[in-house]
């Protein structure tokens, strides 16, 4: 699998920073490439927009992000996936003002593949 194989719009379901483990949100992740073959990310998941750029190795997309919060205070983080197709991938992320002792999670479905996640 290549970087390019990865661009597109996914759909993605999260579950947030705590210990529910429940999926807490959905939304759509598009990732594009910038001139120096890196990867840009947007998210909109609800009414809010966050961005990121990142990088990708032996099929794992690391992504450092950021947004703006309702406060408007500026949060930022990572989010790692394993990119188990190019239509399917699979992560956890972390905030750095978020619950240190929790994860959370988030699943990514490319929209225009038939592939399942299960």
């Amino acid at each position: 699998m290549t970087i390019q194989d990865l661009v597109g719009t996914y759909s993605i379901s999260g579950s947030n920073q705590d210990e529910s483990n429940e999926i807490t949100y959905q939304g759509v992740l598009t990732l594009t490439l910038d001139q120096n073959n890196r990867i840009k990310a947007d998210w909109i998941i609800n009414s809010h927009k966050q961005k990121g750029t990142g990088f990708f190795k032996d099929n794992i997309l690391v992504i450092n992000f950021s947004y703006k919060g309702d406060d408007h205070k500026t949060y930022k983080g990572v989010a790692v996936y394993r990119c188990i197709t190019k239509d399917v991938l699979d992560g956890f992320w972390s905030e750095k003002h978020g619950d240190p002792l929790y994860l959370g999670s988030e699943h990514c479905l490319r929209m225009e593949t038939t592939e399942r996640l299960n």
